[in-house]
């Protein structure tokens, strides 16, 4: 069984920790640099995403973050998650973790008032039901790299991606009781751990 880590510093980590454990994974909070240790995959949440980075720089773990990405385990972000790994962010002059070849807009379908849930297709995740994607003060990716594999859309915006081990999605997949997203990383962390072995 693979343990993945979820980033606790903001956002709904006990949603995440439920989604991953129906998933088939043990789950590990991660609130300190030592807490990346024996963890085979890591999930950053949703939440506020200057928010979490200035909590990131306050615990130090902004490069032990973007070690753990190099490792080549995988990383799923979500709303907030997807800002902070892309290495473009429209209007800042930097990106965070810098981990995905994307460029992203904050808050890219409005603000609170504007959250919404719609059906998604979801590329990897067919089945007889479409995917109801969550989507609270959304981000959305503008544009992706060469080595991005798009997932999903939304109005002609891409909401979700994949660049090998790293997953993103602008939605909140952990307020939902369909498991599939989390599921989807968990293969993605179980065929990692094989090449570790």
């Amino acid at each position: 069984m693979v343990t993945i880590g979820i980033l606790a510093l903001q956002g709904a980590i006990r949603e995440h920790a439920r989604s991953l454990e129906d998933s088939g994974a043990n789950v590990k909070i991660v609130k300190r640099i030592e807490d990346l240790k024996d963890i085979d995959g890591l999930v950053v949440p949703g939440g506020e995403s200057t928010t979490m980075r200035r909590l990131i720089d306050k615990y130090e773990m902004f490069k032990p973050l973007q070690d753990f990405a190099k490792t080549g385990k995988p990383v799923f972000g979500t709303c907030a998650g997807l800002i902070l790994m892309a290495k473009e962010i429209i209007g800042q002059e930097h990106g965070h973790l810098e981990v995905m070849d994307m460029k992203v807009h904050r808050n890219g379908f409005g603000r609170q008032r504007e959250s919404f849930e719609v059906p998604l297709s979801v590329k990897g995740l067919e089945g007889e039901e479409d995917y109801i994607g969550v989507f609270i003060r959304a981000p959305y990716i503008d544009s992706v790299g060469p080595d991005v594999e798009v997932l999903a859309t939304f109005q002609d915006r891409i909401v979700a991606a994949r660049q090998g081990r790293f997953l993103c999605c602008a939605f909140h997949p952990e307020l939902t009781d369909d498991h599939r997203m989390h599921a989807y990383f968990v293969e993605m962390v179980e065929e990692s751990k094989k090449t570790f072995a």
